[in-house]
């Protein structure tokens, strides 16, 4: 290859590699995997090697990616938090250990090595004074990381007082364990928020929150495996050391392996691969150390890596299989996803024979059909994913999949919104997702039934105190307190909160139903137009379509909501029970906002954003989500972020909150 050649092909990666990881370090939003992004920096580094007059300090080859995020306090390491240098196959694992082996002998060293599962999370650096935790820090760049103290305090497997008073530095790993994960995620779901891309980027959003109340919210934990800094260090084996480390209270990483050479390193690696998918966490790798702490120092680091430990990554495994049927399951947000069916095939160590297919554009984009030789495969991850059809071995006779129309479990109508991947099913009566369809009844924009978060009508779906959203209404105080100890007050209060929903206006009620495309602009706007829920019910198409911030694809969705049978079911029952279903206040003539456009940031201390957009609205402003040159005022809350930076930029009026409260008086 030219030089010039080489060099744009060198400056072309770095660019790539910087970008991806940004997204992967910075802002906890991976765009390629995990192996993609290794490939490209093997490439990177074959290049380097080949061309070293084009090495340069600021590549990635020579640095950790990752940054300090803006509004943490910077922490400088006294022991780098140096990342590991990757191999892909034993024969490179090889050429490590004849390295290491060489020096040993040379040293006169006796060379042993540990094992151990390569968590996938965020590294952590947490530092002790006398048996107290003092700080906690992230990796960041490998020398100047972010103080998360606060946030690490929430984590209940991070010991606040050892069993010993030893002052002294620990590495860890800070992650998500896979059920919880799955739980995460579903749970975003419900709630309308955006999902997580893995558990990784789960746990590094958390843990770099600047509002530790979010951090102790998620189900985070932590693996410790390394000292960093001991003055009193009595141990010369690093085997020896975690296992201490376990005596002073610490988590530390369960899967630890001592070897004597290359072979049983070889044998570990390949048990820990196929054993992997009963781990409760998830891996990227297996991490191959020296045991010996004496002959590390002897081995040294580079500017990155360390000299006496690497990182195995376990290359993708894919097999050939029969797609024997694609059966549709129905998730709790409504959704609809055709699950693949296989002949049991092993993969990576594990035996494949069911695995999702994500929804009808997959299977289009695959081309898959019922019958298909698929070839199946495993890479990194417990997630087993279909990659391709070996199109030359059909028969004929293979049968084409369609997604159903109508939902497996209720009998619903199941539609594909303009624009989205999944196809749900739009029963609000629904036993598979009744958990998701109550959260959001009671949720602010909804009836707004402060203290019915997704956890207590989740335990109470469990214990089969509710089955449809009607029943709220019913609920006793008994039933309620049976939920906590000492659960009367909580119980009473909640009883209070569910008689007052009663008496919403009728907007709460049309948002909190849940037809697609109809939020809380939409549902005032129809609120005032209709005047009643059984006007809207009854509502033309021609009707809907004509008004205002509805339109006709919104105006179907209305009818063929109201059209459902356990919608007339439900709406009945909340009837009964005594929810209002009327407009109760008249369009107000004080129009003091009238043509003015405000932007909500930060945290208000006397209002929610939905309280504050509905006062607003009532007094004829509106409220957008982005500041531009057209915003009127930027209403300023506690730590607001870049909308207030923006306002700034652009000359727009910020208002405080009681400057806002002046306004309304």
């Amino acid at each position: 290859m030219e030089k010039q050649e080489a060099k744009k092909q060198i400056e072309e990666l770095r660019k790539k590699l910087e970008y991806y990881a940004q997204k992967y370090y910075d802002e906890d939003k991976p765009e390629i995997t995990d192996y993609e992004y290794d490939m490209l920096m093997n490439k990177l580094k074959a290049l380097e090697k080949e061309f070293p007059e084009f090495i340069t300090e600021d590549s990635l080859t020579q640095k950790v990616g990752g940054h300090v995020k803006e509004g943490f306090t910077e922490v400088v390491h006294e022991v780098p938090l140096q990342s590991l240098q990757d191999v892909f196959s034993f024969e490179e694992l090889q050429e490590f250990d004849e390295r290491v082996k060489k020096q040993a002998q040379e040293e006169k060293e006796e060379l042993q090595y540990v094992v151990e599962t390569k968590i996938d999370g965020l590294s952590m650096a947490l530092e002790y004074v006398d048996g107290i935790f003092v700080r906690g820090a992230t990796r960041g760049n490998g020398l100047i990381g972010e103080d998360v103290t606060d946030n690490l305090r929430t984590i209940k497997s991070i010991p606040k007082v050892l069993k010993k008073p030893e002052t002294i530095t620990v590495r860890g790993e800070v992650f998500i364990g896979t059920k919880e994960f799955e739980k995460l995620n579903e749970e975003q779901e419900i709630l309308g928020k955006p999902l997580f891309a893995n558990a990784r980027n789960a746990a590094a959003g958390s843990v770099r929150q600047l509002n530790s109340k979010i951090t102790a919210e998620r189900p985070l934990d932590i693996f410790i495996f390394n000292v960093q800094k001991w003055d009193k260090n009595p141990f010369n084996s690093h085997y020896e050391q975690l296992n201490y480390l376990e005596e002073l209270g610490f988590n530390v990483n369960p899967v630890r392996i001592l070897c004597k050479n290359q072979k049983e390193v070889e044998k570990a690696i390949q048990k820990i691969g196929e054993e992997r998918e009963k781990l409760s966490f998830g891996i990227d790798g297996a991490v191959v150390k020296v045991d010996s702490l004496t002959f590390r120092e002897k081995l040294g680091t580079t500017a990155k890596t360390p000299r006496w430990a690497i990182a195995y990554k376990y290359p993708p495994e894919a097999k050939e299989t029969i797609l024997k049927d694609i059966i549709c399951q129905v998730g709790r947000t409504g959704a609809i996803t055709p699950m693949a069916i296989l002949e049991p095939v092993k993969v990576a160590g594990s035996t494949i024979s069911k695995t999702t297919l994500h929804n009808e554009d997959f299977i289009k984009e695959k081309d898959l059909k019922i019958g298909d030789t698929v070839v199946i495969q495993k890479q990194g991850d417990v997630i087993p994913e279909v990659i391709k059809v070996v199109k030359e071995k059909r028969t004929g006779k293979e049968v084409e999949f369609h997604m159903p129309t109508v939902c497996p479990v209720c009998g619903a109508p199941a539609v594909r919104e303009e624009g989205e991947a999944a196809t749900r099913c739009i029963g609000i009566e629904c036993p598979a997702q009744l958990l998701r369809s109550i959260v959001h009844f009671v949720s602010k924009e909804g009836m707004d039934i402060d203290g019915l978060g997704y956890k207590v009508v989740e335990q109470f779906l469990e214990k089969g105190l509710i089955h449809n959203i009607a029943d709220i209404y019913s609920l006793t105080l008994e039933e309620i307190a049976s939920l906590k100890k000492n659960g009367k007050k909580f119980a009473q209060n909640l009883i209070d909160s569910i008689e007052k929903s009663k008496e919403q206006d009728l907007f709460h009620l049309i948002t909190a139903l849940g037809i697609r495309q109809v939020g809380t602009k939409a549902a005032k706007v129809l609120a005032r137009k209709y005047k009643t829920i059984e006007n809207l019910q009854n509502a033309s198409f021609e009707s809907l379509a004509m008004t205002e911030d509805v339109g006709e694809i919104t105006a179907n969705n209305i009818i063929e909501f109201f059209s459902q049978e356990q919608t007339k079911d439900t709406l009945q029952k909340l009837k009964e029970a005594g929810v209002n279903m009327k407009l109760l206040e008249e369009e107000t003539s004080d129009n003091r906002f009238e043509g003015k456009t405000f932007v909500l940031t930060g945290t208000l201390e006397k209002y929610t954003r939905q309280e504050a957009s509905d006062i607003i609205e009532k007094h004829g402003g509106k409220v957008s989500s982005s500041v531009s040159k057209k915003t009127d005022y930027v209403l300023a809350g506690e730590e607001a972020g870049s909308k207030l930076t923006k306002a700034q930029e652009l000359g727009v009026t910020i208002i405080s909150e009681a400057e806002f409260e002046n306004m309304i008086k």
